[in-house]
This record gives structure tokens, sequence and C-alpha cells, in this order.
């Protein structure tokens, strides 16, 4: 039996990329859905997917810069099932530009999707895990924080954020809560659709046209993560093409 079966599972980004390649794969596993995200029509079609095919999933319109999305969608998970089990903090955006092109806008974007809505999924989730006696926290990061390039110093910033914020929930969370942290590459997914400089938002198409891998790599990274045993914390997982510097 796998150790995913009936387990609680809430994934924030859930209606396209890597939360939603996560989602199908859990609930193949027999995880319980529940699912966030803005775009309510592909995040109700995603919740009919998995139900034909005899999963479970609830789903919710979640809007991570708020608070309060946050907070009810944990309490949808434990007013549905009892429990939350499991939180994915995987919404995220990157309109990299240079810092002299003095985008601020999307630097606060970054900043509130990126670190802050990760944070309002822990303050969430948190006292339910101490409650429990169980819980596990996934954050979805990326390499653009272990390797620093041009244009990407406020995104790999806010990564890096939580990689912090991720250490010190880890070393405080005891015995009884897990957090993992994956860090995924060059990834088949629409996150160009965010950047608003014309000319990265290109490159950075051409780039996933020739080397990005499919989303179901980072999906059963964080299955691995959520199978194992309860006293068993995988901390830090990078996954990235093989053609990726």
């Amino acid at each position: 039996m796998s150790d995913i079966k009936d387990k609680v599972v809430a994934i924030t980004g859930a209606s396209s990329g890597i939360g939603e390649a996560t989602a199908l794969l859990l609930a193949e596993r027999g995880a319980k859905l529940v699912l966030g995200a803005r775009r309510a029509d592909r995040l109700q079609a995603l919740a009919r997917r998995i139900a034909e095919k005899g999963g479970e999933a609830v789903c919710l319109t979640v809007d991570v810069k708020k608070r309060e999305d946050l907070t009810a969608l944990v309490a949808l998970a434990c007013d549905t099932y009892g429990r939350i089990d499991v939180v994915i903090n995987n919404a995220g955006t990157g309109p990299i530009s240079p810092l002299d092109e003095l985008r601020i806008e999307d630097w606060e974007e970054m900043i509130d999707v990126n670190i802050k809505g990760p944070l309002y999924g822990i303050a969430a989730a948190l006292p339910v895990f101490r409650r429990q006696g169980s819980g596990h926290f996934v954050n979805t990061l990326s390499t653009a924080g272990l390797i620093i390039k041009p244009t990407m110093a406020v995104y790999a910033g806010t990564k890096n954020a939580m990689r912090t914020i991720a250490e010190g929930l880890r070393l405080e969370a005891g015995e009884h809560l897990r957090v993992t942290n994956i860090s995924p590459g060059m990834i088949r997914t629409d996150f160009a659709d965010s950047m608003t400089n014309p000319e990265i938002k290109a490159e950075m198409a051409k780039r996933m046209d020739e080397m990005a891998i499919s989303p179901d790599a980072i999906a059963r990274a964080i299955a691995f993560a959520i199978e194992q045993p309860a006293d068993v914390d995988i901390s830090d997982i990078v996954v990235r093409p093989t053609a990726q510097a």
C-alpha cells in the first residue's frame, strides 16, 4: 500500500504545470486532493478529471497574495476530510528582468507570491499540524536560487528567502513535522507567461523549447518526499534537465 494513499494534500498553483501534474499523480496514488489556484475554470476541470478516474478532489479559487484564501483552503481540507497532511506551496511567479529596468511592480509581485504566499500557507496549516501531531510542508523553489544569473536577481532572492524560511521552519518543527524544498530547473510550464520584458520572455520560451522537461518529473520528486516514513524528512531535492548547465 502506498504511503500516499488517503493522505489529504493541499496544493496551491494547482491549475497547471507542476501543480496540475502533482495533483494527477498523487490522486492516482490514492491521495485526497484540495486544489487551489486563481483560474477557477481550469481548477474545476482538473477536479473533474480526478473524479472521473476514481480519485477524490475538492477545489477553491485561491490567490496566494490573500492570507484569507490560504486560511480558507486549509479549512476546506479539514471540513471535507477531517484533517490535512501535506501543504504544497507551489504557486509562484517570475517576471524576471534586469534590475536597471526598475520594474518595481514586478519585484513586488514576486515578493507577494513567492514569499508571502508560502508564509500564508504555513500560517494557515501550522496550527492544524501542531494539533494533529503531524504534517508536511513542501515548497516549490528553483535552481535559480542555487546559481544566480543576470535578470534573475529578485526572483532568485525570493526563492532563497523561502529556502531560509523553510530551513528555520524545519529546525523549529520538531520530530513530528516535515519540511521539503523542491528546486526545479527548466520545466515545461507557462512560467514565461508572467514575464513583462518581451525579449526575455521570448528567450525563455526558446530555452524551454530546447531543453525543458515535463512537470511530471517534479511531481514524482514530490511524491517521493511525501511517501517516506513519518520519521524520514527529505529536506531538499533538485530536479533539472540533463542538458541544463
